[in-house]
């Protein structure tokens, strides 16, 4: 096309879901997702692509896409826990099944790490003092010190086999999990809600998808 470049370049297509809002004054329920998420993707050197939360539709979805990562993002409590967003639990378990299937990488934070734990039989409980502030990592080879951000009022109540804790808050709630055998990982922090991207998260994200 005049006037633009055209770019070959071969880039890892990650998936990502959406959080449900509803919009009484117009009568929809609406999917949608922080621009800093998709852009926090591209600066990993990842092609971005959001999922809608149409169950039915999911598996058409990822069969045409293909994508090589899967990144379950935050917002919304789960249905089993009081959340009224059922179509997003119901898409986020396909692709627990199908990334686990296709042996596709797989990243969840905040809301995505407590989708991660319920598939696996984890149990959530409430928990105070983890709403719109910040903390300390302790018990973390990876991240032992780092100050990061939390907006979460639930949170994982005990790690089952086969994963292991990678990090807790300085007091005592887990923060990071993975598993010991698969490439699927958590975190309770929002990568894309630091002002500047922090370093630490983006070679993370490159790990997990490399």
């Amino acid at each position: 096309m005049e006037g633009y470049k055209v770019f070959k370049i071969k880039m890892k297509r990650i998936i990502y879901t959406q959080r449900v809002e509803t919009v009484k004054s117009y009568g929809e329920r609406r999917d949608c997702a922080d621009q800093k998420i998709a852009e926090l993707i591209w600066e990993c050197g990842y092609m971005p692509i959001a999922i809608n939360n149409i169950p039915s539709r999911v598996q058409v979805f990822v069969e045409n896409i293909k994508p090589e990562g899967i990144v379950l993002t935050g917002g919304n409590d789960l249905a089993a826990y009081g959340g009224d967003a059922l179509e997003r639990d119901e898409t986020e378990t396909f692709l627990l099944q199908y990334g686990i299937e296709m042996n596709i990488p797989i990243y969840g934070f905040c809301r995505g790490m407590q989708s991660i734990a319920n598939y696996f039989g984890m149990e959530l409980v409430n928990i105070s003092g983890h709403v719109a502030t910040r903390h300390i990592l302790v018990q973390s080879t990876l991240w032992e010190g780092r100050e990061v951000n939390s907006f979460h009022n639930m949170a994982v109540k005990q790690i089952k086999d086969p994963f292991l804790v990678e990090a807790r808050s300085n007091d005592g709630i887990i923060e990071a999990f993975r598993h010991k055998n698969r490439k699927i990982y958590a975190t309770m922090w929002h990568p894309e809600r630091e002002n500047l991207y922090a370093i630490e998260d983006i070679n993370y994200i490159k790990q997990i998808f490399s």
